[in-house]
C-alpha cells in the first residue's frame, strides 16, 4: 500500500505544488462515491487558469498603457481638450468626477486625462478631498462618497446554505443506487404484502439514507462556517491613513476615493491611487501582471495599482478607485473561487481510500455473486429455477442492497474529509491561541517540524524598545528619565543640535498629535525608541522638520542595514547627509568624530578602539547598538546622486534595550525535548545575538555562533560540517537566511519552520516548509508569503502551533486506524458469511448505520482531540516517516482479528451458546451479531484515543465532542435495536443478551492493551 501511495500520491507538496502534480492524483483516484464531497476542499484548477489568463491580459494592457502615456508626454501641449461630462447623479452629491473616469486614469496610466483634470491637486478638488488633511469623518459625507464610488471590497461567492450541503450529500452514487433499491423494494413489497407491512424494508433503507445524508451535511456545513470565519480573519488588514487631519490606522475595506494613505516598505497598495509625495518608491506589480521587474513611482509616473507591493521607499498616496472597479478586485473575485491547494495528507488519504475502495468493490461483487449463486442452487434443488416469486425478487434485491452497502462501508470517503475536519478544528482553536493559519497544509506540516529558524527582535524579545545607554561625543552614559533630561547640559550645544537634527530627520517614524490631543510616536520600535530619546533630551520633532527640507531618503532595509537622508539646511546652509544603522557598518563609514569638546576631529585608532569597545560592551549587555553619523556635503548634491557611503562624522552610539519575552526560555526547552532544534537568525550584532541566545537557552556550549559575511565565504564542504552546529547567525542578510533554510531542507532533510517580518524575508518564508510571519511587526509582503501569522509575535505561540500540528497529525492517524479496522471487519464478516451460510448477517440498513459511526461520527470523535503536553515529549515525524505506521498496522490487525473471531463464533455457535430456538432464532442471532459488532466499534473508538499507551481514559472527560459522540452512538443503538426493529431488521434483546454484546465489545479494550505491548519496528 505504501509503495502504491508513494508512486501516485506523494508528489503534492505542502505548498507550491505544480499543476501536473495536482492533476495527477485526481486522475488516479478511482471508486469515488461522491466527487462533489470528496473534492470539495481542493483547488479549482479551471478557476486558476482564468486567473492566469487575467494576469496575462493585465500585463499586456499595462504595457500598452505605459507606452501610450510615454508618447502622450511628448505631445501634450498645454491643457488638452476632452469631451468628458460629469454625470448628474455625481454632481448632485457634490463631486465633479465619476468612478469610471477615475478608474480609466489610473488603470490606463492616462497622463493626458490626468493633465486635463488638473493633475493630482485637481482630482482632489473634484473629489472634495484635501491632500493634507484627507477626508472628513462625517458619516453623511462618507455615505454619499460610498454611494457614488463604491466600497473597497471585492465580490465573493455567496455562503452556501445547509440545503446545498444536503443536496451534495445526496450525490453519493452508492446512496442513489440504494435509493433505487428502496423504491423497488417498496413497490414489490406493497404489491405482495400490502401497506404497511410490505413497505418496512424499503422505508428502513430510505430512513437510513436520510439519516446519513443529514448527519453528513450537518458536519460539512459546520466545517464550511469555520473556514468562512477564518477567511474573515485572514482579510483583516490595516493601513495608515490621514483623515480629519489626523494619522490613524484603518481597515483597508473602509477606504474611499480621496483618502490619503501612507505606504512603506512591505505594504500592499490597498486601492488604485495617485502618488502625492515620497522617496525612492519601487513597486512590485508581479501579483497583478506577472511582471517581476519593479516599477519606479514618481510625480512623473504617479500611478499606483491595487494589490501591488511596495518593494522600497515610502510615500503618501491619494485613493482614486476602490473594490470591484480595480483590476485587483476583479482578479481576487475570480481567485477566491480557485480554492486552496489540497494538503499532502489529504492526497495521501485519497490514495488509501482509492485502494480500499477497489478492494471493497471486488468483495462486494464476489459477495453478491455468492449470495445469488446460493439462491439459484436452492431453487435448482427445489426444481423452481424457472418460476420466480415476489419473495425471490425481494431477496435478490436485498442481496444487491447488501453488496452496494458493502461498497458504502468499504470506500472510506471520510478519510480525506477527516483531514479537513481536523484541520478546520485545529485552525479555529489556533486562532484563539494567537496563530492565524493561511495555508491549510501548514497545520499538518508543523507537526513534522524538526528545526525552527527564529528572528530575535519581536519574536524572542518583546519589541518594546528604549534607549538605556549612550556614547555621544565619546562620553558613555546610562540613560534614565532623569539622566536624559540632564544630557544636553553635559554635551556641547553644537553636538546636541546635530544629534537632534539627525534623530528627527533621519527616521522612518513620526511624532504626531492624535484626535485626543495627546502626543503619539509612530513608526518601527527602533525608530520609536530613538524618537522618544530625542524628545526626552528636549528636542522638537516638528520644529526640526520645518527647519530643513528633505531632498532624498533611503529607507532602512535588512540588506544595507542602514538608513540615510540628505537635507537642505535653512538659510543657504548647504546640504547635509545623515545616516544611522548597524554600529560596525556605520563606524566603518566614518573618518571623523565629535569629541567631548564638541569639536570634529579625525577618527584615529584610539577613538576608533574606544567606540569599538563601547559597541562590544553594549552588545554584551544584550543591547541593540546603533551608530548615528552625519556629513556636510561641501560640493553640493543633486537628487539623482546616491547618498554617500563613507566620509561621515560619528556623533555617537546608542544602546537599545529590548527585553526577552517571558516564557521564551521554557518554550525553547520544550522544543529541545520535542526534538526540534531552535536557531536564531538575526541582523543584529553578534555579541548582542549571543547574549540574547544564551538568555533564551538557544546557544549551548557545543553550538556555533557565526556572522552572515563569514557564512557566505564558506565552501560547500565547510557548510556541510558547519550547518548542523549553527545555533546563532548574526548580521545575516535575507539571502543568508534563504541559503541556510535551503541547505537544511534539501541537504539535511529537515522540516524547517522560519519566522520573518520584513519584505526581504519573503524568499526564506517561501522556501521554508512552514513560513511564520509576525502579525504585529510583519509587513503585508511577509504575511502574504507566510503559511501562519503569529498574531502576538511571540515565540511561545510558535511552540503552540507545533503542538497543534502534532495533534492534527496524530488525531488523523487515530481516525485512520479506527476506520480501517471497521473496514476490514465489515468486509470480511459479510463476505465470509455469504460464502459460508449463503446470507449476510448485517443488512443494508445496519451497514449504513455502521458507516455513519465510523465515517462522520468517528471523525468528529477522534479528529477533534485537543493537544496535550505529552505530544512535545516525542520525536518529530520528520520528512520521511510513514503515515500508516507499523504501530497502526499492529493495532488494526490485532483488533480486527479479535472482532472477526468473535463474530465468526457467534455465527457458528451463537444459537447453541444463547439457546436460541424457534422461528425468530435467526433474527435474534443476527441482531446479537449486529449489536456486538457496533459495541466492538464503540470500545475500539475509545481504545483508538491512544495508539501506544494503555491508559486511554486520561483526559477523556475534557473532550466533550468525543463523550457526546460515543453517548449518542450508544443511545441510537439502543433505539435501533429495541424500537426500530421493523425497519432495521432487528428484534428486542434480553438483558443477558445486551450484557453479552456489551461485554464482548468491552473485552476488546484489554485485548487492545495487550496488543499495544507487542513491540514493533517503527
Amino acid at each position: 500500500m505504501d509503495q502504491f501511495i508513494d508512486e501516485r500520491f506523494t508528489r503534492v507538496r505542502s505548498k507550491n505544488s505544480s499543476r501536473e502534480a495536482l492533476e495527477k492524483w485526481r486522475n488516479v483516484c478511482g471508486v469515488v462515491k461522491n466527487r462533489k464531497r470528496r473534492f470539495r476542499f481542493t483547488a479549482n484548477l479551471s478557476k486558476r487558469d482564468e486567473v492566469a489568463a487575467m494576469r496575462r491580459t493585465n500585463q499586456e494592457k499595462l504595457r500598452v498603457a505605459v507606452l501610450v502615456s510615454k508618447a502622450a508626454l511628448q505631445f501634450i501641449q498645454g491643457v488638452p481638450q476632452s469631451d468628458y461630462v460629469v454625470p448628474e447623479n455625481v454632481k448632485a452629491e457634490g463631486f465633479q468626477i465619476c468612478a469610471e473616469e477615475l478608474g480609466s486614469i489610473v488603470e490606463g496610466h492616462d497622463i493626458k486625462k490626468l493633465k486635463y483634470h488638473g493633475g493630482v491637486n485637481g482630482l482632489a478638488g473634484k473629489l472634495s478631498a484635501s491632500i493634507t488633511d484627507g477626508l472628513s469623518n462625517d458619516p453623511d459625507l462618507l455615505n454619499k462618497r460610498q454611494k457614488i464610488y463604491g466600497i473597497n471590497k471585492f465580490t465573493e461567492s455567496e455562503a452556501r446554505s445547509f440545503w446545498v450541503f444536503v443536496w451534495e450529500a445526496l450525490q453519493d452514487m452508492t446512496l442513489m443506487i440504494l435509493g433505487v433499491c428502496a423504491l423497488v423494494s417498496l413497490i414489490v413489497g406493497i404489491a405482495m404484502e400490502g401497506w404497511p407491512h410490505g413497505a418496512h424494508d424499503g422505508l428502513g433503507i430510505v430512513a437510513s439514507i436520510l439519516l446519513v445524508v443529514f448527519v453528513t451535511a450537518t458536519s460539512d456545513y459546520r466545517q464550511s462556517l469555520q473556514f468562512k470565519d477564518l477567511d474573515k480573519e485572514k482579510k483583516k488588514i490595516t493601513i495608515q491613513v490621514t483623515r480629519n487631519g489626523y494619522r490613524q490606522k484603518m481597515s483597508i475595506y473602509d477606504l474611499l476615493p480621496g483618502d490619503i494613505v501612507h505606504l512603506a516598505i512591505g505594504d500592499q497598495v490597498p486601492a488604485d491611487g495617485l502618488f502625492l509625495s515620497g522617496f525612492s518608491v519601487m513597486i512590485d506589480e508581479s501579483s497583478l501582471t506577472g511582471e517581476s521587474e519593479p516599477v519606479m513611482v514618481t510625480s512623473e509616473n504617479p500611478f499606483l495599482l491595487s494589490g501591488t507591493k511596495v518593494k522600497d521607499g515610502s510615500c503618501k498616496m491619494m485613493v482614486t478607485t476602490v473594490g470591484m472597479s480595480t483590476q485587483w478586485g476583479k482578479l481576487m473575485a475570480t481567485l477566491s473561487e480557485g480554492g486552496v491547494d489540497e494538503t499532502p495528507l489529504q492526497v495521501k488519504l485519497n490514495g488509501v481510500a482509492t485502494i480500499i475502495g477497489k478492494i471493497g468493490l471486488f468483495f462486494a461483487v464476489i459477495t453478491f455473486a455468492v449470495l445469488v449463486q446460493s439462491l439459484l442452487s436452492r431453487k435448482f434443488q427445489e426444481g423452481s429455477l424457472l418460476t420466480w416469486s415476489g419473495d425471490d425478487a425481494l431477496q435478490t434485491l436485498e442481496f444487491f442492497a447488501v453488496a452496494v452497502t458493502i461498497v458504502v462501508v468499504a470506500v472510506p470517503e471520510g478519510l480525506p474529509l477527516a483531514v479537513t475536519l481536523s484541520l478546520a478544528f485545529a485552525m479555529k482553536k489556533m486562532m484563539n491561541d494567537k496563530a492565524l493559519v493561511r495555508n491549510l497544509a501548514a497545520c499538518e506540516t508543523m507537526g513534522s517540524a524538526t528545526t525552527i529558524c527564529s528572528d530575535k527582535t519581536g519574536t524572542l524579545t518583546t519589541n518594546r524598545m528604549t534607549v538605556v545607554k549612550t556614547c555621544i561625543c565619546m562620553n558613555r552614559k546610562e540613560v534614565s528619565n532623569d539622566a536624559s533630561s540632564t544630557l544636553p547640559s553635559d554635551l556641547p550645544d553644537s553636538a546636541v543640535k546635530v544629534l537632534l537634527q539627525s534623530i528627527f530627520l533621519n527616521t522612518g517614524g513620526e511624532v504626531a498629535v492624535n484626535e485626543n490631543g495627546k502626543r503619539e510616536v509612530l513608526g518601527s520600535p527602533t525608530d520609536a525608541a530613538i524618537l522618544e530619546f530625542g524628545l526626552s533630551v528636549g528636542g522638537d520633532f516638528q520644529a526640526e522638520r520645518n527647519a530643513c527640507k528633505l531632498v532624498k531618503v533611503e529607507p532602512f532595509n535588512s540588506v544595507k542595514k542602514r538608513m540615510g537622508v540628505i537635507v537642505e539646511l535653512s538659510e543657504g546652509g548647504g546640504f547635509r547627509a545623515h545616516t544611522k544603522g548597524a554600529s560596525e557598518i556605520i563606524l566603518a563609514a566614518c573618518d571623523k568624530v565629535i569629541n567631548s569638546k564638541g569639536e570634529v576631529v579625525p577618527l584615529d585608532e584610539e577613538y576608533r578602539n574606544h567606540l569599538t569597545v563601547t559597541i562590544n560592551q553594549f552588545a554584551s549587555d544584550a543591547l541593540r547598538t546603533l551608530c548615528i553619523a552625519y556629513m556636510d556635503m561641501e560640493k553640493g548634491f543633486s537628487a539623482e546622486d546616491p547618498i554617500p557611503v563613507s566620509g561621515y562624522t560619528c556623533i555617537g552610539i546608542v544602546g537599545i534595550k529590548d527585553p526577552v519575552r517571558p516564557g521564551v526560555k521554557e518554550s525553547v526547552a520544550v522544543c529541545r525535548s520535542a526534538g526540534i532544534k531552535v536557531r536564531m537568525v538575526t541582523g543584529d550584532n553578534i555579541d548582542t545575538a549571543k547574549a540574547i541566545a544564551r538568555e533564551c537557552g538557544i546557544l549551548t556550549d557545543d553550538g556555533v555562533a557565526i556572522e552572515g559575511p563569514e557564512f557566505r565565504e564558506k565552501s560547500q564542504e565547510e557548510l556541510l560540517k558547519l550547518i548542523p552546529k549553527i545555533q546563532v547567525m548574526a548580521r545575516s542578510s535575507p539571502m543568508d537566511k534563504h541559503t541556510l533554510v535551503k541547505h537544511l531542507r534539501t541537504t539535511f532533510g529537515e522540516v524547517v519552520a522560519v519566522t520573518g517580518d520584513g519584505t526581504n524575508d519573503a524568499p526564506a518564508l517561501h522556501e521554508a516548509d512552514i513560513g511564520l510571519a509576525m502579525g504585529i511587526a510583519g509587513t503585508e509582503v511577509a504575511k502574504e508569503s507566510a503559511d501562519v501569522i503569529i498574531l502576538d509575535d511571540n515565540f511561545s505561540t510558535i511552540v503552540t502551533v507545533a503542538k497543534w500540528g502534532r495533534s492534527v497529525y496524530i488525531n488523523i492517524q487515530k481516525f485512520v486506524q479506527f476506520q480501517l479496522t471497521v473496514n476490514v471487519v465489515a468486509l470480511l464478516v459479510n463476505f465470509t458469511s455469504a460464502c459460508w451460510t449463503g446470507s449476510a448477517p448485517l443488512t443494508a440498513v445496519q451497514l449504513l448505520w455502521v458507516n455513519m459511526i465510523m465515517d462522520t461520527l468517528g471523525a468528529l470523535a477522534l479528529a477533534t482531540e485537543p493537544p496535550n503536553d505529552e505530544l512535545m515529549k516525542r520525536s518529530p515525524v520528520g520528512r520521511t516517516g510513514n503515515f500508516i505506521s507499523s504501530i497502526m498496522w499492529r493495532n488494526i490487525l490485532g483488533q480486527s482479528l479479535y472482532q472477526i473471531m468473535v463474530i465468526w463464533f457467534l455465527q457458528t455457535s451463537g444459537k447453541l451458546y444463547f439457546n436460541l430456538n424457534g422461528p425468530d432464532a435467526d433474527l435474534i442471532l443476527n441482531t446479537l451479531i449486529f449489536n456486538t459488532f457496533v459495541f466492538c466499534q464503540v470500545f475500539n473508538e475509545i481504545s483508538s484515543r491512544e495508539m501506544e499507551k494503555v491508559n486511554v481514559f486520561k483526559g477523556i472527560l475534557n473532550n466533550y465532542v468525543f463523550v457526546g459522540v460515543v453517548s449518542c452512538t450508544v443511545i441510537f443503538q439502543i433505539i435501533i435495536v429495541e424500537f426500530l426493529g421493523t425497519f432495521a431488521n432487528t428484534t428486542p434483546l434480553t438483558l443477558q443478551q445486551w450484557f453479552s454484546s456489551i461485554f464482548i465489545g468491552l473485552l476488546g479494550m484489554p485485548i487492545a492493551a495487550v496488543v499495544k505491548m507487542l513491540s514493533v519496528s517503527i
